[in-house]
């Protein structure tokens, strides 16, 4: 395969090589609008996207690599492909959460200071990785980038709100985790009836708001 930042993964799999986060959601937006014949799986993630089409013979991925690389073209050109209009997805989380105290004490500020900051921010979703339904959302105020815990809890509730370096997450289900939980939601990020899943996707945009007694009062 000689098209520059596409190359075969397996069998049935095209690995683009986007270069950045944009790009990938410009061409996941634009394969997920217009499909492929056979394509099954789309995978977004911060330089590349990954997609499969099961089953398809030898040619048919090699034309499908040939349009994945001008597509990935595309997306490097300003207007060339343009990315889905998400609304905010909102987020209510009671906050309090097991790390909370300790990361308010690793940057300088109040526990209080660590919520309004949080809050503060409105959160772009990268990609999902790591469990189903885990995104990585980009967009944390840089006060708040603290390292992974040195000894990750072997079980983290699902729900919990957390944050870990550049990145906020809801964790989707229980895990072992080593980010530092500022709260938990209520809000369902991961629910096998539902369709799709997933409630976050590449490219939405996700606003955390305190919880309160009059955020339940009206309905959050």
């Amino acid at each position: 395969m000689t098209e520059a930042g596409v190359r075969r993964a397996g069998e049935f799999g095209v690995l683009v090589e986007t270069g950045d986060l944009a790009a990938s959601h410009r061409l996941d937006a634009a394969l997920r609008a217009d499909r492929p014949p056979g394509v099954t799986e789309i995978v977004p993630g911060p330089e590349t996207v990954l997609v499969v089409a099961y089953g398809a013979a030898c040619d048919a991925v090699d034309r499908l690599a040939a349009r994945l690389a001008a597509l990935n073209a595309a997306a490097h050109v300003p207007g060339g492909l343009a990315e889905g209009d998400h609304p905010v997805v909102t987020i209510p989380v009671e906050y309090g959460g097991a790390d909370l105290a300790g990361v308010a004490a690793l940057t300088g500020l109040s526990a209080a200071e660590v919520v309004a900051r949080h809050t503060g921010s409105e959160f772009l979703v990268g990609w999902l990785g790591f469990a189903p339904g885990f995104a990585y959302l980009t967009g944390l105020d840089p006060v708040l980038h603290v390292p992974r815990l040195t000894t990750p809890r072997t079980s983290v509730p699902a729900g919990s709100v957390a944050v870990a370096g550049p990145y906020s997450a809801v964790y989707p289900s229980a895990s072992p985790g080593g980010w530092h939980l500022l709260g938990r939601t209520s809000t369902a990020v991961w629910d096998t009836s539902a369709d799709p899943p997933s409630l976050l996707r590449p490219g939405m945009r996700v606003r955390f708001i305190e919880k309160t007694e009059k955020t339940e009062a009206g309905g959050s």
